[in-house]
């Protein structure tokens, strides 16, 4: 027997030593959960200090992921097993529970910080028992304490203290979830990472490891929810069929504190319920309705809601029947309500019979029906008034509807921002829509403060993220855009969050500790989101990608059937200048913001540059602030993007030592396609406009080697996500 331990022991000690070695590849597949090892002696015996072994209180499925997750962490990080005991015997435990499980000696202790955190929210503290310290991580609930435990293994992976550790901390947006625009036989709208996660032919007898892995990275920045289908919407997913594996995720993801929802095909009574109409006024639609929500519910006890897009893009919807959104998402919501789920009703809408400005639409359709939504409709609407365009001032309907929540969408993955080869650190895009002043109710009326409520007292909030995960083993198709989903967690959280803080967070969890990797790397991907808008949409230009895939440029295309898919209908170039004028003597679109940004926006003096050609149409010889031409401008906004690409390049050459060699490779090749294809922008867009201008190209700016015919030639009938 003792022989047998003393093996079993050995090889216990050498798993733990081969984690901490990192002797396997790193591909990306442990995205930020690495745990890595910690070298620094000082630093690691000074954690070990303070930790033991772990006390879990409580037995759920949701304690032990989180007792699992804090075992797996610490061993790897501190090089040595840490066990989990059954009682408080010993010092420097990590003690671990909610609320209802801590002595009551213990809650009085911790009375004031459990006063002041919400049912998600944790505390983190060194306290006192007994004469002895230890490290306690609790909250009001089990998915509030596991999200505790994430946040306490972040702050040893990112090399913190933990002495005196003293945090509390909830999230400040109710709602904050992913949508995957998965159809059902495995491809993805928009998606650049490989197929879908959801293996809906083995589901739901084979549960592939994934979908646990999948969670607990939600888990671990905090994301709660998840909307599984396209909004696009398949009805098929709402058959019995369907619902049963449905049903299987559901079950997976509920220890880690995951809702599912579903995408509700508004015409689902018709084909999959054999009724003549979808009209939400007709009461066998009503009935339908309430049935199938019930049969969901059967299933999925803490089934989330439904996501709706209706009337747009040729989804149907209300407006097929005479009626409008509020009739449409106040049917849906009373049959969800009584078991306490949501309908997220999407604005994005437009028509082709809207002859004015495709921006204006969303705002003119859903800003009248303010207060007319019930209690559990949340209105989720695009972070501009357009479509996910490298760069869009804020959509006006932020702050605009004060008696209805608003749900922010952002699109993690990259449409129109060059796919998952262009490295993008979206969260810089995310912040800066978040800090954008609607001056609803005074100055500071931020877009945050609409999204998380505190602007006009709303009773749900909302966050959600269009997905740019797939099935391709790092995730999310290109290794950096693993940060996107990550910031994306950590904003949806807390919409105040720095988008700087967070990406220091993601590469020393992801990548090194190494200030002399992390300086370098962190203004890299904080710089990277305004090069991508240098090379492909300079200085408000927008919606000038090509047809169909939106791979590359296409400002030239002009023979779509609708005006508002043309990029023409944008940038609206001729020989007197360019830009879309939304001023009070163009569109007027401006009107639909406060007076005082539409003041802002409508004076060329005031309006900021990087939103000029946005909200005017300008001639090239227009002066910008920098005394160049507009036409000038334009040429080296492209050219600068071009030369930022090769930078990025440099910058991640020399750092070659610090990453191991398959990230380093692959993260190489990616830059160089970047690199390539940031002049591909820059040549196409310059040589289309320069037919208008009939000006030179300024000094600094490459001059093309290829045609504008050539360009002008290219297709990608294949490109993925189309």
């Amino acid at each position: 027997m003792t022989n047998f331990l003393s093996i079993k022991n050995f090889l216990v000690q050498l798993s733990i030593l081969l984690l901490c070695l990192n002797v396997s590849a790193k591909d990306g597949y442990n995205l930020w959960l690495q745990y890595d090892y910690i070298q620094n002696n000082e630093l690691r015996l000074a954690y070990k200090s303070n930790i033991s072994n772990i006390l879990a209180l409580g037995d759920s499925e949701t304690m032990q992921v989180a007792l699992n997750e804090l075992q797996l962490g610490l061993s790897k990080m501190l090089g040595t097993e840490i066990l989990s005991q059954k009682d408080l015997k010993g010092e420097n435990l990590v003690i671990f529970g909610t609320q209802s499980n801590l002595d009551k000696k213990l809650i009085k202790k911790l009375k004031k910080e459990l006063e002041q955190i919400n049912n998600e929210g944790f505390i983190i503290k060194q306290i006192i028992i007994k004469g002895k310290k230890h490290i306690i991580i609790t909250g009001k609930t089990d998915v509030g304490v596991l999200y505790g435990v994430f946040n306490f293994l972040r702050i040893i992976q990112t090399h913190k203290s933990i002495k005196n550790i003293d945090v509390l901390d909830s999230p400040k947006v109710d709602i904050r979830m992913l949508n995957h625009w998965d159809n059902l036989d495995r491809t993805v709208e928009r998606g650049y990472a490989g197929f879908s996660l959801w293996d809906w032919h083995r589901l739901p007898d084979y549960i592939d490891s994934r979908y646990v892995d999948y969670a607990r990275a939600n888990a671990s920045v905090g994301i709660n929810g998840t909307a599984i289908t396209n909004v696009n919407a398949n009805a098929l997913i709402l058959t019995p069929q369907y619902l049963e594996k449905v049903e299987a995720l559901a079950n997976v993801f509920r220890p880690y504190g995951l809702k599912v929802y579903l995408t509700a095909r508004f015409s689902a009574p018709i084909e999959i319920g054999g009724l003549k109409t979808a009209d939400p006024y007709d009461a066998e639609v009503i009935n339908w309705w309430k049935e199938k929500t019930k049969e969901i519910y059967k299933r999925i006890p803490d089934f989330g809601g439904f996501l709706v897009k209706a009337n747009s893009e040729g989804q149907p919807g209300p407006q097929n029947y005479g009626r409008n959104h509020v009739d449409g998402a106040n049917m849906l919501a009373e049959a969800v309500a009584p078991f306490g789920g949501i309908v997220m009703w999407r604005a994005f809408v437009y028509s082709e019979h809207d002859a004015d400005d495709r921006a204006k639409q969303a705002f003119s359709e859903f800003v009248p029906y303010d207060g007319q939504f019930k209690d559990n409709v949340i209105i989720q609407v695009k972070n501009g008034a357009i479509d996910f365009q490298p760069r869009e001032p804020f959509h006006p309907m932020f702050g605009a509807m004060p008696k209805t929540p608003l749900m922010m969408e952002f699109q993690i993955t990259q449409e129109y921002l060059g796919f998952s080869t262009h490295l993008v650190y979206l969260p810089k895009l995310f912040e800066e829509v978040f800090e954008a002043d609607t001056y609803r109710a005074g100055k500071g009326s931020t877009v945050a403060k609409v999204i998380d409520g505190s602007l006009h007292n709303k009773k749900i909030t909302g966050v959600a993220g269009v997905s740019n995960i797939g099935n391709d083993r790092n995730w999310t198709g290109h290794p950096f855009l693993q940060a996107n989903w990550y910031g994306y967690g950590r904003l949806a959280w807390n919409p105040h969050l720095n988008s700087g803080d967070i990406a220091e967070e993601w590469i020393r969890s992801t990548f090194s500790n190494d200030t002399h990797f992390i300086n370098p790397i962190k203004e890299m991907m904080l710089n990277s989101r305004e090069t991508v808008v240098n090379y492909m949409t300079p200085l408000g230009l927008h919606h000038i990608m090509d047809t169909g895939h939106h791979y590359g440029p296409g400002p030239w295309v002009e023979n779509l059937s609708r005006p508002e898919w043309n990029p023409v209908y944008y940038h609206k170039a001729d020989k007197n200048g360019i830009g879309f004028d939304r001023t009070n003597s163009g569109s007027n679109a401006t009107n639909q913001y406060a007076p005082e940004v539409a003041d802002i926006f409508n004076n060329t003096a005031t309006c900021p540059e990087k939103d000029l050609l946005w909200f005017h149409h300008l001639s090239w010889d227009y002066k910008l602030k920098d005394g160049n031409t507009l036409w000038d401008g334009i040429a080296l906004k492209y050219q600068q993007g071009v030369n930022e690409v090769e930078t990025m390049v440099h910058t991640w050459k020399s750092l070659e030592k610090y990453v191991d060699n398959q990230r380093f490779n692959e993260v190489e090749m990616l830059l160089n396609i970047q690199h390539k294809e940031s002049k591909w922008w820059r040549d196409a867009c310059l040589l289309y406009f320069q037919q208008f201008s009939e000006k030179e190209l300024p000094e600094g700016v490459e001059k093309p080697i290829k045609t504008l015919e050539y360009f002008q030639s290219l297709k990608f009938p294949f490109a993925p996500g189309n």
